[in-house]
Order: structure tokens, then C-alpha cells, then sequence
């Protein structure tokens, strides 16, 4: 039996918006959830280097859970470039700051390097709070295929 391989062209895969709840989501989970979506993985006609994946809007940025004690033990480095402009802030910083920026930079690092990666962090949106401006494409939710690892459960008291 021959073997028929599907290559997908730029312009004949359609974009389908997602959208994501990240209450309650682990960080580093939610982040590989939302990049094999933005690569289109996830899709039948999943083509390398061919932007078949999905658009997607992440909202409640903000209360996205840190796992051990990451939040005081990672931090984030910026260096602008001259001496001396080394700024290091830890990942509770950020998070009480610009949790949008948090959740950003876990996905993008996550995405292929280069040209190709940064024309899918374009097609990624996060919102700190539950509103977002994208409801005329109306998104449909990103499914979540294992519940069970993604979840965390409150501590009981």
C-alpha cells in the first residue's frame, strides 16, 4: 500500500482561536499546553515550518499557580546592556507586577527560535484579569487532555 504524507501550505490551513482559563493552571503545564497548540502539534496536518496552529487567548494570567518554592527561588534576569544594568527580580515580583509577561515569556521559550517562533508569539495574547478584547473572533476553549496533571488542588485546612 502506498504511503500518502500530507504537506500543509501557508494559506490553506484555517486559524481557529483557543481560549484558556489559567486560574488555578501550573505554570510550566499551561505553558507546553499553549505551545504545542500555537505549533499546531495537536492538528492532523501538522506541517514543520507551515503555521498551522491555533491562535490563542489566555486570560486570569494572574493567578496562575508556582509549584515548591519556585516563586522565591527563580527569578528573571534583564540586562540593558551597559555595566552595572543587571536587574534581577524574583518570579513573586513579577507575578504581583506583570503576570501577563510571566506567562509570555514561559510559552515563547518554548516555541522554535527564530523567525518562524516569533510569528507564533504573535498569535499568543495574555490578560492579566478574566476580560479580553478578542470576543468577535470567538474563541472556542483549549481543551485540557489530562485534567489530572495540569489542576491544582487547594490545600486542605
Amino acid at each position: 500500500m502506498p504511503r500518502q504524507t500530507f504537506i500543509a501550505k501557508q494559506n490553506e490551513v484555517n486559524t481557529v482561536w483557543r481560549h484558556v482559563d489559567a486560574e488555578g493552571l501550573v505554570l510550566g503545564r499551561l505553558a507546553t499546553e499553549v505551545a504545542t497548540a500555537l505549533m499546531g502539534k495537536h492538528r492532523p496536518e501538522y506541517t514543520p515550518g507551515v503555521t498551522t496552529g491555533d491562535a490563542v487567548i489566555i486570560t486570569n494570567a494572574s493567578k496562575i499557580v508556582l509549584t515548591g518554592r519556585k516563586a522565591d527561588q527563580k527569578t528573571r534576569r534583564r540586562w540593558s546592556g551597559y555595566p552595572g544594568g543587571l536587574k534581577v527580580r524574583s518570579y513573586r515580583e513579577v507575578l504581583a507586577t506583570k503576570p501577563e509577561r510571566l506567562v509570555t515569556e514561559a510559552i515563547v521559550r518554548m516555541l522554535p527560535k527564530g523567525q518562524f517562533g516569533r510569528s507564533l508569539a504573535i498569535r499568543l495574547r495574555v490578560f492579566p484579569g478574566a476580560e479580553h478584547t478578542h470576543a468577535s473572533q470567538s474563541p472556542i476553549p483549549l481543551s485540557e487532555p489530562s485534567a489530572r496533571h495540569i489542576r491544582v488542588t487547594p490545600a486542605a485546612k
